[in-house]
């Protein structure tokens, strides 16, 4: 059974395995030729869901992001709207831990993506130790490519603009993307997630 919102939307498509254990279908959107396209489109994509940009009283949305080999691709799966535990203003999304795409039997996870419905920053949950994928690197023979796992942040502006924004789980540094490739902007310096932008960086331009 696939669970929802009280109103449909073909978007989410998530399914409990276990307690607090999900699954998701995919793909949703892609290919992408790389991790910044499809941050560009998946952006776009999971601020426009219902709530997805509504401040404070807004919700977040989750979804696995992947590789196929056999393509040299990207693929968003498609998305879970199930809450986990808000504290304060703070939002959150329980994250799939695994995927349904009969299409792409092959599919590395590389990570997952979350819209913020009030905030551009990753929390210090987001970016804890405790949180960290691991392995943070992949090495695929087909493609003889070595793949970092990741995890994206989606926030759109009050003036309608969409903010992208990847924690790179190998190398610890948190990147904006800007004019369509990532730029990176700060370092992940501690196992509770603080994060220390470099020196003329913010999380706008």
């Amino acid at each position: 059974m696939m669970a929802s919102c009280s109103t449909p939307n073909p978007n989410v498509r998530v399914r409990e395995l276990r307690e607090n254990q999900l699954e998701v279908t995919g793909p949703l959107a892609g290919p992408f030729k790389s991790t910044a396209e499809l941050a560009g489109n998946a952006c776009e994509l999971m601020t426009g869901q219902p709530g997805a940009s509504s401040g404070e009283y807004g919700m977040e949305y989750c979804a696995l992001v992947y590789y196929s080999s056999a393509e040299d691709a990207f693929y968003l799966s498609h998305l879970s709207d199930i809450q986990g535990k808000a504290t304060g203003k703070n939002k959150s999304c329980l994250m799939p831990v695994s995927l349904d795409d009969p299409q792409h039997l092959d599919a590395i996870i590389l990570g997952g993506g979350h819209s913020h419905p009030h905030n551009r920053r990753f929390s210090g949950q987001d970016m804890s130790e405790a949180r960290r994928w691991v392995p943070t690197r992949i090495a695929d023979s087909r493609t003889g490519k070595v793949l970092h796992r990741e995890l994206l942040l989606f926030y759109r502006e009050k003036a309608g603009e969409c903010r992208a924004y990847k924690y790179d789980y190998a190398d610890r540094t948190v990147n904006a993307l800007r004019g369509g490739v990532w730029v990176p902007i700060g370092q992940v310096v501690n196992d509770a997630g603080k994060i220390e932008l470099y020196e003329g960086q913010d999380w706008t331009p």
